[in-house]
């Protein structure tokens, strides 16, 4: 995958990827962003106007380490990556429904999708930072923020491991009727992104499809610092 010469639009087989995540429950984007990018979003962390809110996870058991929701307009950069990703995972993502038997439908443009969220109350944007120190961590969880969820999220490392923290691998579980979870430790070096579901993904049983519950998290930062760039395309209420 190779970055285009302004150094902002990578070229994606958005085919594959989607091939990926349908078979495998996830699937990594490497070299999504340059390391300048990585550079770059991460120093936002520092500075207010960027961010409607900060969130400090052991206030709410959701482990160590904080946050910060980007506020609109997002910058540049992470509205670009939120566009660009949304229509090909929308045509999975109704592909899904059709399997699950599910009425919803998810609009072909995220401009017509987040009219739907706003329209339904859902009008915080959900993009954010993340910042972990050693000792930090993040406990597995979903995202969810109301009541219309789009089934899919991307996630960029921002940092290098091994260089600037150690630890910190993302982690994956999956749980299926009668089985017990399946953990994914996801290998990413710093520009790689991870495309998985939010919520659940249809799995082909003898009887149909059924919903695997997926959830997601980050084991123990060992050193150091790791920043992540997260994208969930619903707004919140």
């Amino acid at each position: 995958m190779a970055a285009d010469p302004r150094g902002t639009k990578p070229v994606i087989d958005w085919a594959a990827a989607v091939q990926t995540i349908d078979r495998d429950g996830f699937a990594i984007i490497p070299g999504l962003l340059t390391a300048d990018q990585c550079t770059t979003l991460s120093a936002l962390y520092d500075q207010p106007d960027p961010f409607r809110s900060r969130i400090v996870m052991a206030r709410y058991g959701f482990g160590q380490g904080e946050y910060q929701y980007f506020r609109y307009p997002l910058p540049p950069l992470v509205e670009q990556l939120r566009q660009q990703a949304y229509p090909p995972l929308a045509c999975l993502a109704n592909d899904w429904c059709l399997r699950l038997d599910q009425a919803q439908r998810f609009p072909a443009t995220l401009d017509r999708f987040r009219e739907v969220c706003h329209a339904a109350g859902q009008t915080r944007p959900t993009p954010l930072l993340l910042r972990y120190g050693a000792g930090d961590y993040n406990r597995l969880h979903q995202d969810l923020y109301g009541a219309i969820a789009f089934p899919l999220q991307l996630v960029i490392l921002l940092s290098t491991p091994g260089t600037d923290f150690t630890g910190g691998e993302f982690v994956l579980t999956e749980a299926r009727p009668r089985m017990q979870s399946r953990a994914m430790v996801v290998p990413l070096t710093q520009g790689d992104g991870v495309i998985f579901p939010v919520n659940h993904r249809p799995v082909q049983g003898s009887r149909g499809y059924y919903r695997a519950q997926l959830r997601h998290g980050v084991s123990t930062v060992l050193s150091g610092q790791r920043h992540t760039l997260g994208i969930i395309f619903h707004d919140a209420t």
